[in-house]
């Protein structure tokens, strides 16, 4: 397993495990971060990155990027 910021851009990805509090957690889930799910990462901006999830393009900081392990 690996962060999300260490895939590749435009390499679909699978969700295996999301760390942090409980809240964070459930905020990534209702992004549609959750375990098992397929992403891409669209594009790396200065560590920032823009991830396509299910039919969405979410914008996360690199701090929250790292707690998607893939």
């Amino acid at each position: 397993m690996m962060p999300l910021t260490m895939a590749g851009q435009g390499e679909p990805v699978t969700i295996r495990k999301i760390t942090g509090k409980d809240e964070i957690r459930q905020h990534l889930a209702e992004l549609g971060f959750v375990v098992d799910a397929a992403v891409m990462v669209v594009s790396d901006l200065g560590g920032n990155l823009i991830v396509q999830v299910k039919d969405s393009r979410i914008a996360l900081d690199r701090s929250m990027a790292n707690r998607i392990l893939v």
